[in-house]
């Protein structure tokens, strides 16, 4: 790492030339390319799937292969001779439309349920091939308005897909700003970790929107990238020019300071940088396409953050030379004096207070912070996981006002229908499905069912519920129909009976990914079990950080329950209003916060080894870590605090249910776990924090977070 540090110092020109020309030939690239984003996912083998697949097969439209709109209008007398003959030229021009495949209208009698009469509503639906264009149909529709008639278009084909952050990133960097020069006292020294991020997320996004070309990846992969990555790359950056200011303060030259910064904290972003990624790449197990590419453009985006640290990062020092210290500091080094008095810092700072408080009441301290976390955490024992619907979305916008034209005249589970496709090889399960369909109005929970012409041996109904496909009722539908209510019509017949439609694979969805969640939070913990074990050389110490990251995660999740399920301070962010937490959410913050968890864990733990190298004192390494990291470290979750809360505001709940949720748990992860549970269990624990079985240590491949003259002293110690 040294080597590299003092070629990118020799070559700062070249390297600097690298990077602009490379950011250059890149937007160049996105300019004439352009992106390919999709939203389209794959669906996990499901009864949903299936459902859609049998009809596929009969020749009706394939769930995967077409998306259902509405277009909705009232005021005045919506069945009249002048707005019917309007509406219905509207139609006949919108079903000649390119990729249209249906449009049903309420003056026909295949739609003839369409039509409130008595609330002066009526509906059209609008079947399209996915790739369709849908802004001349909504143009069109648009058409219709005039004085005392709403028109508006709803449904999963005219729904905005969510947009990026809208700049609120901004207000987190400024923020980062603020913070870094009140750490460094230097303009230069502060703006360094943010251009560094910058550039390595900037690089990294239009590496990105390139790769959409191959690769499925959601227009919100963007934001992803640029959340994760202004997070990790300011940290990144920082740690390495703090450690290169230390340096250059107890008298190195630039050169030599830079080495010093690379050997050690630049070891230490290449691991954290890594683990992030594992974590991140973690993501296939789930098995869903669109969350893996996701998880794939922020692993891109953290790589480039990790890149940008280790050579940009050294060239814009090597080019700054002493003016990344303050006035001070750089008057004190002419005259031949060094600022760094380390002794001094470690005792009296207040990271080295704080550390001697824990030490001195392990007990106390240990137990407030396990405390603090249950509590933040408990709210995530009655997360529900679903899709939240318009029914939810903030009042006075398109989605919204369609929601409540429809659920006004149509009731509320309008646009929650299930589909149940039957496969009907003889007569007497032919007739057993339509016993069933004629059932189905009296369940409790549906409102209408509406048979719908066969095809062959294949029959299919659509149930319309009483709740919105948001509402735990339906969920609980959906579970009756297919454990109670189907298996019942089926017995002892040829009857096989499907559920499907958008709600149900929404659920479906949900449900697969939430069963591979604890298979995905056990690997990535002992993938990151076993890198610090490789690292530090211990049994307790990687296991103490994979516990107190899984409960990080659970503080993450239990805010986002809190508040975007159960509403507490949800009207701050401009969301709208209580729904489900949105499958992605979880798995995407298991993921990105256990990498980041262990960033933290990495920058701790690889002073506190090297203390304990040096002078066998447990104690002493764990006081020594927590006084001389301590101070980053609270800078930096701050930062991060501040960059992902700014997220948090953006205006979309998906964005802001991640953004909040990672700003709280790195908030919690920071002051709570790594300065206070952290600190305080190790030390209860003395000299056992780094007990090591010696078959262990003979099987264990060599990883050097400290450096490499560290880690021969380690080596030699452990051999004496």
């Amino acid at each position: 790492m040294s080597s590299l540090a003092r070629w990118c110092f020799r070559r700062r020109g070249v390297v600097l030339a690298g990077w602009v020309g490379g950011l250059v030939a890149l937007a160049l690239l996105v300019f004439g390319a352009g992106a390919a984003f999709t939203d389209s996912a794959d669906m996990p083998d499901s009864e949903s799937a299936t459902a859609y697949h049998l009809l596929g097969q009969a020749g009706g439209p394939a769930g995967g292969n077409v998306v259902r709109g509405t277009i909705v209008w009232h005021g005045g007398d919506v069945g009249s001779g002048t707005l019917r003959d309007r509406v219905t030229a509207v139609l006949g021009d919108i079903s000649a439309m390119p990729g249209v495949k249906q449009v049903v209208s309420p003056y026909t009698a295949a739609g003839a349920a369409q039509l409130n009469a008595g609330a002066g509503t009526a509906y059209a639906t609008v079947v399209l091939d996915k790739s369709a264009a849908t802004e001349p149909v909504v143009q069109a529709a648009e058409r219709l308005r005039a004085p005392g008639l709403d028109v508006q278009a709803g449904g999963q084909a005219f729904t905005e897909k969510p947009a990026g952050s809208n700049g609120t990133e901004a207000i987190g960097i400024l923020a980062a700003l603020v913070l870094l020069l009140l750490l460094f006292r230097s303009l230069w020294a502060a703006v360094l970790p943010i251009v560094t991020g910058l550039v390595g997320v900037g690089a990294s996004l239009l590496v990105v929107m390139l790769a959409s070309h191959v690769v499925d990846l959601a227009a919100t992969s963007l934001t992803m990238g640029a959340l994760i990555g202004l997070g990790v790359g300011i940290d990144y950056a920082l740690f390495i020019v703090n450690r290169h200011r230390k340096a250059l303060r107890a008298g190195a030259s630039v050169p030599d300071a830079l080495a010093q910064a690379a050997d050690t904290s630049g070891r230490a972003v290449v691991f954290a940088g890594v683990t992030v990624v594992i974590a991140l790449l973690g993501m296939f197990v789930v098995g869903l396409g669109l969350l893996t590419g996701m998880a794939q453009a922020a692993a891109v985006t953290v790589l480039f953050t990790v890149a940008a640290a280790l050579t940009l990062l050294p060239a814009l020092l090597g080019l700054l030379g002493y003016r990344v210290l303050s006035r001070k500091d750089r008057k004190a080094i002419a005259a031949g004096r060094f600022p760094v008095a380390e002794q001094r810092t470690r005792e009296t700072s207040l990271p080295a207070r704080w550390a001697n408080l824990v030490q001195r009441f392990p007990v106390a301290a240990g137990g407030a912070a396990l405390v603090v976390t249950v509590l933040l955490a408990s709210p995530v024992l009655g997360m529900r996981v679903g899709n939240a619907d318009a029914s939810s979305d903030p009042a006075g916008t398109p989605t919204r006002a369609y929601h409540d034209l429809m659920a006004g005249a149509f009731g509320d589970g309008f646009d929650a229908s299930l589909l149940l496709v039957a496969n009907t090889p003889d007569v007497a399960s032919a007739q057993a499905f339509a016993t069933l369909v004629h059932r189905l109005d009296s369940l409790p929970g549906v409102a209408h069912v509406a048979d719908a012409p066969g095809r062959g041996s294949v029959a299919s109904a659509t149930v319309i519920p009483t709740t919105t496909a948001q509402a735990e009722a339906t969920a609980d539908l959906v579970t009756t129909l297919r454990e109670d209510v189907i298996p019942v019509a089926e017995a002892g017949t040829g009857l096989q009976v499907y559920v499907g439609g958008q709600t149900a694979s929404s659920i479906d969805v949900a449900d697969a990914l939430m069963s591979k969640l604890p298979l995905y939070l056990g690997l990535i913990a002992l993938l990151g079990f076993l890198l610090l074990a490789a690292a530090f050389r211990s049994v307790l110490v990687p296991l103490v950080g994979a516990v107190s990251n899984i409960a990080t995660i659970a503080v993450g999740l239990g805010a986002v329950t809190a508040i975007f399920q159960h509403g507490w301070g949800l009207a701050l962010l401009g969301v709208g209003s209580v729904a489900p937490v949105m499958y992605l959410v979880p798995v995407l913050v298991v993921g990105v916060m256990f990498g980041l968890s262990m960033d933290y864990q990495v920058f701790l733990v690889s002073r506190m080894h090297e203390e304990w190298v040096h002078t066998r004192d447990s104690r002493r390494a764990v006081r020594a870590g927590v006084a001389e990291t301590g101070r980053v470290i609270a800078v930096a979750a701050t930062i991060m605090l501040c960059v992902f809360a700014s997220f948090g505001f953006s205006g979309e709940r998906i964005v802001a249910m991640i953004g909040i949720g990672l700003a709280i748990a790195v908030l919690i992860d920071a002051f709570v776990v790594r300065l206070t549970l952290i600190p305080a269990v190790m030390t209860l624990l003395g000299r056992v924090n780094w007990a090591y079985p010696r078959w262990a240590e003979r099987i264990t491949p060599r990883l050097s977070v400290e450096g490499p003259e560290r880690v021969q002293e380690t080596h030699e110690m452990m051999a004496g």
